[in-house]
């Protein structure tokens, strides 16, 4: 009979966590979350933002460019995914990491009609450099801790329904 208990548990809990994995190729999770020091970069405006005034959120830096074809098509679902409000502890900050100036970021928003994220910079490459981007679309999410846990490398749906349940258990 305990075995019995056992092998149910072993085969219940094995289902409970396959259901927790999600099926996208370009999602990489960390398996120890990383911290960084000075995540900083700049707003529109030119102040400074800086990642830690935001620890007890989840957070999304998406970098991106306004030639890459692949981020214009996944910044409406990012817009979006802003004001799911089942995500309703969640901040999005799309990185344009072009050297582009604001003009052209704005217009970039204006054709693709985003209206509930901002423009930030990293101006100077810095953050690529720190989290050793390999390209853009890049996403990278972090716990309310701070720490990195998963990234994306590339484009993504962020509507679909399966990212959002599995972005839920972070929330």
């Amino acid at each position: 009979m305990k075995l019995l208990i056992i092998f149910i548990y072993l085969v219940a809990s094995t289902f409970s966590h396959a259901e927790e994995k999600l099926d996208i190729k370009n999602l990489v999770l960390t398996k120890n979350p990383k911290t960084y020091e000075n995540v900083i970069f700049n707003d529109a405006n030119q102040n400074s933002v800086n990642l830690s005034d935001f620890k007890g959120k989840l957070l999304i830096l998406n970098f991106w460019a306004t030639w890459c074809a692949p981020c214009r098509e996944e910044m409406p679902s990012l817009d979006n995914l802003q004001v799911n409000l089942e995500l309703n502890n969640l901040k999005i900050f799309p990185i344009n990491i072009g050297r582009e100036d604001i003009s052209k970021s704005e217009s970039f928003f204006k054709e693709l009609n985003i209206k509930n994220l901002d423009i930030y910079f990293d101006s100077p490459i810095t953050l690529a450099k720190k989290f050793s981007l390999r390209g853009v679309p890049t996403t990278i999410f972090f716990n309310k801790k701070g720490e990195e846990f998963a990234r994306l490398i590339g484009s993504i749906d962020f509507n679909d329904e399966g990212f959002i349940k599995w972005l839920k258990n972070y929330n």
